[in-house]
């Protein structure tokens, strides 16, 4: 059947098309020079409409394009639509019996998957929505007329809810999945632990994302959840011990999780390891060769000796040699160095032995060439770096020889050899699911480690657990944005926080965590504390009142409540500490530096040094060229790193906190406090 436009109505309307002809599925729209086929797969609405003389179709196609005859008959126009609506809706009748059982099948996979006893991740609704799509697309006729079929209607907005909203929809069942478990395993949440974990720990734990970033805020249980988290996993049977992996940065944390996973859990085959550990563990597997940690690694005297015999000898044989590092020392360090022969002065050689160690340590991590390193610098820094590289260069190499002739490997080789062994496919990751502790000390060369175990096999998940408020170990590699930009690191996953410290009282808790957040690069997260404090809980005092207040404390602090002084620096340890024992043996005094006491607790902290200028806190910036170009890009905030120190040294504290100012030169931060309402008391 046919339709043509009048001659009067082809020639006034000047259209394209001007004849339609129905065909077996579908029709034909032509013109003079133009023609159109339109299945009916592709039709979504037809329509025929009366002008002031003509009648005129109009074909609606996906994407919103429509195609209209102009010109014809009314009557025939009529007629026309008639015929083609009648063959169209039957044709569309066949069709929707077809498109109802693929869409039927679709939601039982749904319905499936919905009813699932498990956690329901972000890849598997990725996975899902792509399933739906592909569904769509093997369907007879346009999505967008499924809604017109009873057959098909349910069904079509099941699958287009979890195209549209699935986000919405994983949430909302992960929560009440969520909710399920806490009450169906109630015994175990109350008894994995010494004490029973709260609803934040739990939900942490029970988290099934491929990559989980757990916040955990200074006292609010990491280590528990860590542990529960291994038992969790071994309850629901998601994993067998061996597919389990606890990772910390350093032996003693890695043995005192050991402990506590063989208290809690009982002799369960998990073992936590160190980075190197298993490093050493892949290398070992993957190449049947048993490396050896250089003596060098362990033995700081010797590692200094070996640099500096080599600093002297390259300073002796070359002038050029002597020349660079002069200027080196002199322009961008600012030291003062004797004339002539200055490699041989020893105070110089003993001061400049920490620098070359970590100088060196940084270009071994990094692990590339001279040229790659030197191509990482800024362009009006890198004829400049470009020496100081080439300066180090012998040192390096004497470095390797020595290595080579131990017949041993440094810790940054061990890492570099063991992502290569991953990567060519020479070891089997059997681990399943990797646990992270002290997350935000994670350097790029360990996330590399964990991203090899995790393409060589795709089933990891990571369970990260760290605080980047707590970040403080810039200077030895770690990379803040690896947690604050987990996601884009790590994949798409969670992200939690324990919002519950159970070390310190609400006040101690409002001071930190106000100083803490004033730098906006940190991430958002609650910390509530179950004690209250008041004003006098964190004050600020002179510093010369520090025996006026041990001599107050003497009188109410107990014998077993731990009294922690704490400093920027050991050398800023106050002198009156000296005779703390005679002067008030009954208190249990300790002096540590702030990085030392990470993970510590005290009743009573003192924080000395608060003074500005040389040796203040914070520290004044004094990276070299070497470590502005190879340690990562700090934030854009002042002092940053320093205020997360001074952070952890403030959450060491349950009770009360004093901060001992230099009235004559006082640190920033005395007066940041300040404006944040921390009181400032002549006397104890």
């Amino acid at each position: 059947m046919e339709l043509k436009a009048t001659s009067l109505g082809k020639h006034l309307a000047q259209h394209p098309y001007n004849r339609v002809r129905l065909l077996h599925a579908g029709v034909e729209v032509s013109g003079e020079k133009h023609e159109y086929l339109i299945p009916f797969n592709q039709l979504i609405q037809v329509r025929c409409k009366r002008g002031i003389v003509w009648g005129e179709l109009e074909f609606e196609l996906p994407d919103e394009k429509v195609v209209r005859l102009h010109g014809t008959e009314w009557q025939e126009t009529q007629r026309f639509y008639h015929y083609l609506l009648q063959s169209w809706q039957q044709w569309s009748a066949e069709m929707s019996e077809i498109s109802a059982g693929v869409l039927q099948e679709q939601v039982e996979h749904i319905r499936d998957i919905e009813q699932q006893d498990k956690w329901f991740k972000r890849s598997e609704l990725s996975k899902l929505q792509q399933q739906i799509r592909q569904s769509f697309g093997a369907l007879p006729m346009p999505v967008a007329r499924l809604d017109e079929f009873d057959n098909c209607r349910e069904d079509y907005q099941h699958c287009l809810q979890w195209l549209q909203h699935g986000q919405r929809s994983i949430v909302q069942r992960n929560q009440q999945w969520t909710e399920r478990m806490l009450e169906n395993h109630h015994d175990f949440f109350q008894t994995i632990e010494t004490s029973p974990l709260n609803v934040s720990q739990s939900r942490a734990v029970v988290n099934g994302e491929d990559s989980v970033l757990v916040l955990a805020g200074a006292g609010s249980g990491k280590t528990s959840v860590l542990v529960a988290r291994a038992g969790w996993l071994l309850r629901r049977q998601e994993a067998e011990p061996g597919q389990i992996l606890l990772l910390a940065f350093g032996r003693k944390a890695a043995d005192e999780m050991n402990e506590r996973i063989q208290d809690r859990l009982g002799n369960v085959a998990i073992q936590a390891k160190t980075f190197h550990a298993l490093a050493l563990q892949v290398i070992q597997e993957g190449s049947s060769k048993a490396p050896a940690i250089s003596k060098l690694e362990t033995d700081s005297k010797a590692r200094r000796g070996l640099l500096i015999k080599n600093w002297q000898q390259q300073c002796t044989e070359k002038k050029a040699q002597a020349k660079g590092w002069r200027q080196w020392l002199t322009e961008e360090l600012e030291w003062e160095v004797p004339e002539g022969d200055f490699w041989h002065d020893k105070r110089l050689a003993e001061r400049l032995a920490g620098r070359l160690e970590r100088w060196l340590g940084l270009m071994r991590t990094y692990g590339g060439s001279q040229a790659e390193m030197i191509a990482l610098a800024d362009e009006e820094i890198r004829d400049l770096f470009a020496k100081r590289i080439r300066l180090m260069a012998p040192l390096l190499k004497a470095w390797k020889a020595a290595l080579k002739e131990e017949g041993a490997v440094d810790f940054a080789g061990l890492i570099h050899q063991a992502v290569n062994i991953l990567d060519k496919g020479r070891f089997i990751s059997p681990w399943k699911h990797i646990l992270v502790d002290e997350f935000q000390d994670i350097s790029p060369q360990r996330a590399q480690l964990l991203a090899a175990l995790r393409r060589q096999n795709k089933q990891t998940c990571l369970f990260a657990v760290g605080d980047d408020w707590q970040a403080i170990y810039r200077f030895s590699g770690a990379e803040l944005a690896l947690t604050t930009a987990f996601a884009a690191n790590f994949g798409e996953g969670a992200q939690c926080a324990l919002d519950t410290t159970y070390r310190f009282n609400d006040r101690i808790g409002e001071v930190a965590n106000s100083f803490i957040q004033q730098n906006p690069h940190q991430l958002k997260k609650p910390l509530n504390s179950l004690t209250q404090g008041n004003k006098k809980s964190v004050v600020i005092l002179p510093q010369e009142q520090l025996e006026a207040l041990l001599d107050k404390m003497s009188g109410y602090a107990k014998p077993d409540e731990r009294i922690l002084v704490l400093a920027r620096y050991h050398h800023l340890q106050p002198d009156v500490l000296l005779k703390a024992a005679t002067r008030w043996p009954k208190l249990n005094i300790e002096f540590m530096t702030i990085h030392a006491s990470k993970g510590q607790q005290a009743e009573y902290v003192i924080i000395a040094g608060l003074h500005d200028g040389h040796d203040g806190f914070p520290a004044l910036a004094r990276e070299s060229l070497i470590e502005d170009v190879l340690l990562p890009q700090p934030e854009d905030f002042p002092d940053a790193e320093e205020r997360r120190l001074l952070y952890v040294a403030l959450t060491r504290a349950k009770h009360q906190v004093w901060l001992l100012q230099d009235r004559e030169r006082p640190s920033v931060f005395v007066e940041q406090l300040q404006d944040i309402g921390v009181p400032l008391q002549r006397k104890p």
